[in-house]
């Protein structure tokens, strides 16, 4: 159907929902559909809309433009407004600035839009071994798909905090397939929130980025710390620099260059693999937020700090009985049994980083957010020195692995310790 504005002489194409092959919810649809450079012409335009994806439900709206025959660039960074990923139902604004797509004149009296909503999808799997040319190169997995066991085993509501349910279906089949943690990558959809750094869906990845991974993206030459042959792909990648993340400074100084990364980088060459912008490391209260999943416990588990049972202290302390079920810390395998003696590079599993995966999930499925290896932030620690990282690691101490507990390094360094994990905020 289209729509014109004839005060300005701009169509208008507005298209009800296109849903990916296998989806079982409900379609959603868009209407009412206005588009509108404002006057005096300051080159920005103006998006309304309504959508209709049921008053509980929320959905992803695809923006494509064009003025005449020409397609036009739609960089996140030229809109604003509401969001286009995880929008919910009702009367919808998207303000696009022409100038930050690099699009210079001054008048679009041939500009069209095309709007295109989907269901908000659960999880997202990333296939290393294709290309944005390959149809089958992200495939996305609905709730609906989930919970009818199309994707394996699952569970509703894991965790409670404090006595509290927290609300949430997870993947637990996710962790059966070794493809998962190698050939492919899978991230988990997390709401936004109202914090202003928060205010975006985003995917995160269930697992941090494993020695596999890196090997598919980077090339078959890995300089990991732990070698040994058992379990090897599926162990972090805790040997990888900062720099090698992302890009080295001052090229690819975030915050002062943005999102800029260096395209040699894993997150560059993932980009340019997928065609996705938004993958990058978290901000540090991204990765806080994801970690925590809901619960405002010591750990993600929402019962560390509701209670102290069998003489073990929730917090500050070596050893915690909660962690021991959430991820690898130096007290149950990062260390030798005696928890004095450091594994050496030929370590199995058993001591040293553990197969990702190993542990208990958040309540948004996500693994090892608690132990490990360090997982780097983008923020500098110190300027020019050091980068923040969260998480703890295999040597840490229990306390060190707290949701709030922090630490850096520096982004030039490789260190046994240090990891990451893949963030992709949405538009």
């Amino acid at each position: 159907m289209k729509i014109k504005a004839e005060n300005i002489g701009i169509a208008v194409a507005c298209l009800t929902g296109v849903m990916a092959a296998g989806a079982v919810a409900e379609e959603p649809t868009v209407s009412n559909v206005q588009v509108r450079q404002r006057w005096p012409w300051s080159r920005l335009v103006d998006i309304n809309y309504e959508l209709n994806c049921g008053s509980s439900a929320k959905a992803d709206v695809t923006l494509t433009a064009k003025n005449g025959t020409v397609t036009l660039p739609l960089p996140p960074e030229s809109l604003s407004g509401d969001n286009l990923c995880g929008a919910s139902q009702g009367a919808r604004h998207v303000v696009w600035d022409p100038v930050k797509a690099g699009y210079t004149n001054e008048m679009l009296t041939q500009f069209s839009v095309e709007l295109t909503p989907v269901p908000a999808p659960l999880y997202m799997i990333v296939d290393l071994t294709l290309t944005t040319n390959d149809a089958d190169q992200i495939t996305y997995v609905y709730e609906d798909e989930l919970t009818n066991g199309h994707w394996g085993a699952w569970v509703r509501d894991p965790v409670t905090n404090a006595g509290s349910v927290v609300e949430s279906v997870i993947w637990t089949g996710v962790t059966t397939n070794d493809l998962y943690k190698t050939d492919k990558i899978v991230l988990r959809r997390v709401p936004a929130t109202s914090a202003s750094e928060l205010d975006k869906d985003m995917y995160v990845g269930v697992f941090e980025v494993t020695q596999g991974q890196w090997s598919s993206v980077m090339g078959p030459s890995v300089s990991a710390y732990f070698t040994n042959a058992t379990g090897r792909a599926l162990r972090p990648m805790e040997y990888a620099k900062y720099n090698e993340m992302r890009g080295a400074s001052p090229t690819y100084d975030w915050p002062a260059t943005g999102a800029a990364v260096d395209p040699n980088s894993f997150i560059g060459k993932m980009r340019a693999q997928t065609a996705l912008e938004g993958f990058d490391l978290p901000t540090y209260a991204q990765w806080e937020y994801a970690c925590r999943a809901g619960t405002t416990t010591v750990f993600n588990d929402g019962e560390s700090g509701a209670k102290v049972a069998g003489g073990t202290l929730n917090n500050n302390a070596n050893t915690n009985m909660y962690l021991d079920v959430l991820g690898r810390y130096r007290f149950n395998g990062g260390f030798l049994e005696d928890g004095v003696t450091k594994p050496d590079r030929n370590a199995t599993p058993d001591h040293g980083t553990a197969v990702v995966g190993s542990y208990r999930p958040n309540a948004w499925g996500l693994y090892d957010m608690h132990g490990n290896v360090f997982e780097f932030c983008l923020e500098w620690h110190t300027v020019n020195k050091d980068r923040k990282k969260r998480s703890g690691n295999w040597d840490s101490i229990a306390t060190n692995c707290r949701s709030a507990a922090y630490s850096a390094e520096s982004p030039g360094g490789r260190v046994e310790r240090n990891g990451f994990r893949l963030f992709c905020v949405l538009p």
